[in-house]
């Protein structure tokens, strides 16, 4: 019995000329959405850019067609001099001379019309797409903000797209426009001859596809370079930020840096001239076409007007009428190659625009069970294209109102399991619970309410010393009440209440009047930020008091120590006469937990944590 033949489909793939334009069709997607966006940007604009466009357009064939009339007319008035004919002759030419001024000026008027309204919404559409590139940023990861490759896209997107949806736009708007001067000259070539048309048509296609061809190579290098052009700007605020100042000076790193920088450029540079020159000359040969077609037509126009078959004027119309059809022509295939290119910058865009969010967020505000406190369970966690977990199999528990310090190596995983809690990551297994429920399940904002934090690499605002703590609570950003009560928490008041404007004095050296602090008063200000939320049950302090001197420290931890019952401390600090205030000290190494108990239960062990603390401790005897 044989076997029931069985018919496999294999698809065949598209002839290469075929794919290629779809391809080159498809990048034309974001057209409609460059539109819907200035749409949106303003409407008025968009409408007077059509309006503005459409006269442009038509008003250059009518000028070059009172032209003819103009020839005509004198040369009419020329042959016949002397009684009432040549005085209507003279008349009407002069009559066509005016009316052709006042095209002209109306001409004149529509383009200076729509060199104001791309101005205008240039600025308009540039601030608007740079609101949605930011925007976009509010619902990021902090993963995605750690992804390489993800920040180089954010990059191309803010580098070009804020220019190219206008671009895209008055492009469009410019092929309309020639389009309507090309279809008027077209319509009077056709009165001298159809062959006359498709030389004008056939002459521009090859500069064309050649501008295609070299945008879509300056697409790709464009995007290839991202990373080399992010070096680039780094280098820069290397040598120009006053924050590197100090040490590129005295390590005199600043040549090496600058070197560095010279090379990148000579890299960029190398492949833009190399691109540059191949566009030149194979736009200037295809160029020499269109150049033979215009002097071919201008021969034969030359030739049937001495042989008497065309008029002054009509040699004269029709030359004119051929070179702007030719412009006009090309200007259209140009908008599409532009058109074409400024969509390849869009894709960017786009591409970032609908970058799906990996931010899972619940709905809860309330846990079943607010006294149970803070857990971790079987925790694990590896930071995107980690070969080791930075976090594994980590259990904890943080009662209501306790306290909890975390030792341990840099690296060892104290600061991850921070950005676990506040849900900046998510584990890679286990889950963190909140009052009984997983983090994973609360409304950021009711979670981001209850928690305050300072992070070891702190931001150091430029804004005035108020708005550095009041940054700590955005819903009291500026009550000065609450700026001085933190302020007083976080051990920052008597240093500000010297400062030449007290709260309201310019931080950093960016800009005018801006005062310098030092670190450890930096530090203070951060702290005081953590306390602007007077509502938060959960205080983080991650290092908080590296820069502080020791009675300061003490004074923090003391306070630390004096939190309410019902609020919950978390610190980490590698300095371990504060840490053993804690309720309870957990030792992390490797991302595990290696010890945990109190301060007395670790020394008694004799493990890590007390042959750490005793090493500190000798160096103070």
């Amino acid at each position: 019995m044989t076997e029931p033949a069985v018919h496999v489909h294999i698809p065949v793939a598209p002839p290469p000329t075929r794919a290629r334009l779809r391809d080159f069709l498809g990048v034309f997607q974001y057209t409609g959405r460059a539109f819907s966006l200035v749409w949106q940007t303003s409407r008025v604009m968009l409408v007077w850019l059509s309006l503005l466009s459409a006269v442009a357009g038509l008003l250059p064939a009518a000028i070059t067609y009172v032209g003819k009339l103009i020839v005509d007319a004198v040369v009419h008035a020329s042959l016949h001099t002397g009684g009432l004919g040549d005085l209507a002759a003279r008349q009407l030419a002069f009559y066509y001379v005016l009316l052709e001024l006042g095209l002209v000026v109306l001409l004149s008027a529509a383009q200076r019309g729509l060199s104001m309204c791309e101005s205008l919404l240039r600025a308009l559409l540039g601030q608007r797409v740079n609101e949605l590139i930011l925007e976009k940023a509010l619902t990021l990861t902090l993963a995605d903000f750690e992804d390489s490759e993800f920040y180089d896209r954010m990059t191309r997107a803010r580098r070009e797209a804020s220019s190219r949806p206008l671009s895209l736009v008055r492009r469009a708007f410019g092929l309309v426009q020639n389009a309507i001067s090309v279809v008027v000259y077209g319509g009077l070539l056709l009165h001298l001859s159809g062959w006359a048309v498709v030389v004008l048509a056939v002459a521009a296609v090859p500069v064309f596809l050649v501008e295609t061809r070299f945008s879509e190579d300056a697409f790709r290098l464009f995007r290839w370079r991202a990373q080399e052009s992010r070096k680039q700007s780094y280098l820069e605020a290397l040598l120009a930020r006053e924050d590197h100042a100090k040490e590129v000076t005295l390590f005199r790193l600043g040549p090496l840096f600058l070197q560095r920088y010279r090379e990148i450029f000579q890299q960029l540079f190398g492949e833009d001239r190399d691109l540059t020159l191949r566009r030149a000359v194979w736009g200037f040969a295809l160029g020499l076409l269109s150049t033979a077609a215009f002097y071919g037509a201008y021969a034969w126009i030359v030739y049937r007007t001495v042989t008497g078959v065309l008029t002054l004027g009509d040699m004269t119309m029709y030359l004119l009428v051929f070179k702007q059809g030719q412009t006009a022509l090309a200007a259209i295939l140009a908008a599409i190659g532009g058109m074409y290119e400024d969509n390849l910058y869009l894709s960017n865009l786009y591409e970032y625009l609908e970058h799906p969010s990996r931010r899972s967020e619940g709905q809860a505000v309330v846990g079943p069970d607010p006294s149970d406190g803070i857990r971790f369970e079987h925790v694990s966690f590896s930071y995107p294209g980690a070969t080791t977990p930075a976090l594994r199999d980590v259990n904890l528990h943080i009662p209501r109102g306790g306290k909890l310090a975390l030792v341990g190596e840099n690296g060892a995983g104290k600061t991850t399991l921070i950005k676990l809690l506040t849900c900046l990551y998510e584990p890679s297994e286990g889950r963190v619970l909140l009052d009984g429920l997983d983090v994973r399940q609360w409304s950021r904002d009711a979670l981001w309410r209850r928690i305050g934090v300072i992070f070891q690499d702190f931001i150091r605002y430029q804004l005035l010393v108020g708005e550095n703590i009041g940054a700590g609570d955005v819903e009291a950003f500026d009550d000065r009440v609450r700026w001085q009560r933190a302020g007083e928490k976080g051990m920052a008041d008597s240093f500000v209440q010297r400062l030449p404007r007290g709260y309201d004095t310019q931080l950093g050296r960016w800009f005018k009047d801006g005062q310098e602090l030092s670190i450890g008063q930096w530090q203070k200000v951060a702290l005081s930020r953590a306390f602007m939320r007077e509502g938060a049950d959960i205080l983080v302090l991650d290092e908080p008091t590296a820069a502080m001197d020791a009675e300061a420290e003490a004074e923090i931890f003391a306070r630390f120590r004096g939190l309410a019952d019902n609020r919950m401390g978390i610190v980490i600090s590698h300095r371990f006469s504060t840490v053993r205030m804690a309720d309870e000290i957990v030792v992390l190494e490797g991302g595990a937990v290696t010890e945990q108990g109190t301060h007395e239960q670790l020394m008694a062990k004799n493990g890590r944590y007390a042959r750490l603390f005793n090493l500190q401790a000798e160096g103070y005897r």
